[in-house]
């Protein structure tokens, strides 16, 4: 359902949030190996996700990525957004340019209701709320097979 530059920016800012409040920034190669994402495409994302404003870069060698506020404060919805834009929230299942209630594609009345769903649970989801179920050992950001 979302695309993977998506799927490793999710994972990106959840790993930043794992982490203690005094040790929240990040050089890029640890957060490429805790997501286990190719480094140059976790940069190219990392990027955008600073000039969305969802996290912050500081350079120099104490530098690296941290959120840009409260993990209380960022939900997955603004990370999706960042990333893959509005389309998700409002396109067609099927693609087609014309879809809506009075024009339905074939399956428009069922994703309407899971796209909507979809948007609920992102929106009501902070960082923190994600990054707490890893800690609590209920949920996981790795494969089995690490």
């Amino acid at each position: 359902m979302f695309s993977k530059a998506c799927e490793y920016s999710l994972r990106a800012v959840i790993y930043l949030a794992t982490r203690p409040t005094e040790s929240r920034r990040v050089r890029l190669q640890e957060i490429a190996d805790a997501i286990e994402s190719p480094v140059a495409f976790t940069a190219k994302l990392l990027q955008e996700l600073v000039r969305q404003d969802v996290l912050v870069s500081i350079k120099g060698p104490n530098g690296g990525f941290e959120l840009a506020g409260e993990g209380d404060e960022i939900t997955l919805y603004q990370v999706v957004r960042a990333i893959d834009g509005k389309k998700l929230f409002e396109k067609c299942a099927i693609g087609l340019k014309e879809c809506s209630a009075s024009h339905p594609c074939p399956v428009h009345n069922d994703f309407v209701e899971i796209r909507d769903k979809l948007t609920t649970v992102l929106k009501s989801t902070t960082v923190n709320k994600a990054a707490g179920s890893i800690g609590k050992g209920k949920s996981f950001l790795a494969s089995l097979s690490s």
